[in-house]
């Protein structure tokens, strides 16, 4: 057998083990998908992955929600949750790993160890201090604890991830922006932010995921029910019902799960680029 008919070989049973454990991951889902259109007594007496007949009254009864509050409801909220998060965690970590890569001050070292030292704090831990201040200022019930959090860069991650990403970019561009009447934040935005770019976009979808999934930090902070994410609608709906019709809420879930797939396909790229990247090297 030649070299060349080996490493054919090698390659597709290389393939046939990624599509086996593809399969297996992505598994949980399908059965999701399939169970929408099961009724309980299938769920739970019948260990074929197809149910006995297909209709969508499980999205459509589903989608009515719960106390007069619709899906379109808690999607909307989760909208207004997210993407002003997202888009707040992203501006904020830029600008302060901008500072601790790019300009020496007093105090730095001691700062930048402060910084890290929060990344092993337990989220645990914070809550209680976190609530207090926020009850202090009068925002629970509301997104704005999700907000201010984001807007003073309170997500040490995402921080310490572009820092390192910085410190990749040759300070030469830099210099030469400067040379070229550039000031900081001019080279920030038109030299260095296009660099930057996939890890903004890692960062951005990190957040993104973990905000659109966050259950416990939503629970504590929001109270009326008008104002609940997908992800507390979803835990409410099996609590406000003696028996839960789980095909509802398979339904909502298979729902709930589709932005966050189809955005991690669009944005796959530069998450993959910014995670297997550490910026440019000089």
């Amino acid at each position: 057998m030649t070299r060349k008919k080996k490493k054919q070989i090698h390659e597709i049973i290389m393939y046939i083990i990624l599509i086996l454990v593809g399969f297996l991951m992505i598994f949980p889902l399908i059965w999701m998908f399939f169970a929408s259109f099961k009724s309980n007594e299938e769920i739970y007496g019948s260990i074929s992955l197809l149910p006995q007949s297909f209709s969508w009254e499980a999205f459509v009864n589903g989608w009515q929600g719960i106390g007069g509050n619709t899906y379109t409801r808690f999607f909307a909220n989760s909208a207004l949750l997210v993407l002003p998060t997202t888009l707040l965690t992203v501006v904020s970590s830029t600008l302060v790993a901008y500072g601790f890569a790019r300009f020496e001050f007093r105090g730095k070292k001691p700062a930048f160890a402060l910084l890290l030292s929060t990344l092993m704090l337990p989220n645990a831990i914070l809550v209680i201090p976190r609530y207090s201040i926020f009850r202090s200022l009068g925002v629970l019930d509301s997104y704005m604890p999700f907000y201010l959090l984001a807007a003073f860069a309170c997500y040490p991650f995402f921080t310490y991830m572009l820092i390192q990403f910085f410190r990749g970019i040759p300070r030469e561009l830099d210099e030469s922006a400067y040379i070229d009447g550039c000031g900081t934040f001019r080279t920030l935005v038109h030299i260095l932010l296009p660099i930057l770019k996939p890890a903004m976009f890692s960062a951005g979808l990190f957040q993104f995921l973990w905000t659109y999934n966050d259950y416990f930090n939503s629970i504590i902070y929001i109270n009326s029910v008008k104002k609940f994410t997908v992800s507390m609608a979803l835990r409410l709906t099996m609590d406000s019902e003696t028996v839960v019709i789980w095909k509802n809420v398979m339904a909502m879930s298979c729902l709930a799960v589709l932005p966050v797939v189809v955005l991690f396909f669009f944005c796959q790229k530069y998450f993959v680029d910014g995670i297997a990247t550490t910026g440019l090297k000089g």
